[in-house]
């Protein structure tokens, strides 16, 4: 299943540590939690951020892989969890809740766990227990991990025909 996205919303790394640790912040009234099933690989770094701040010693995963680069596609469970029972005092993280299709899974497997994700789109977000920042269903999250400083060619260069009118060096584009 491929998407069409025309948004871009990208978060640098100091946007996600501050974003994950509001998370922890709306978690840690819920809690004490038992330990923390971080969703990989997009749930990594956020479960690392909450068990810091919440305190959690008790960190596993489960392995879903449902993108090939940004097309999404049919999830593959890679590795299921093995310690949080039915998910009774756990906390699933991830950093995103998009369609749902992962999230149910992971709910199948775990239904009393409680799930938090710091971005939520509309088409899962009735997955999700607690989020922080909702994100409309066309935008593309460009993580820190999937981005690195490139050149960017300036708009006159890109666009000529779309930047009339007085440059900033005081001449005249067109």
């Amino acid at each position: 299943m491929s998407e069409t996205h025309t948004r871009y919303f990208p978060v640098s790394w100091d946007e996600l540590h501050r974003d994950a640790k509001a998370l922890s912040w709306r978690l840690a009234a819920l809690g004490p939690w038992e330990g923390i099933v971080a969703i990989t690989r997009g749930g990594l770094v956020p479960a690392h951020i909450v068990a810091r701040e919440l305190d959690v010693r008790l960190i596993d995963t489960v392995c879903i892989s449902s993108y090939d680069d940004r097309t999404q596609r049919a999830p593959e469970i890679l590795k299921q969890n093995k310690a949080s029972g039915d998910g009774t005092g756990w906390l699933v993280i991830d950093d995103l809740v998009d369609t749902g299709q992962t999230g149910r899974i992971v709910r199948d497997m775990l239904p009393r766990a409680h799930f938090a994700t710091v971005y939520a789109k509309p088409a899962g977000r009735e997955i999700v227990d607690t989020f922080v920042t909702a994100v409309s269903q066309d935008t593309w999250i460009l993580f820190p991990w999937d981005m690195e400083p490139a050149y960017a060619k300036p708009i006159s260069i890109l666009h000529p025909s779309e930047s009339p009118g007085p440059r900033p060096d005081g001449g005249i584009a067109g």
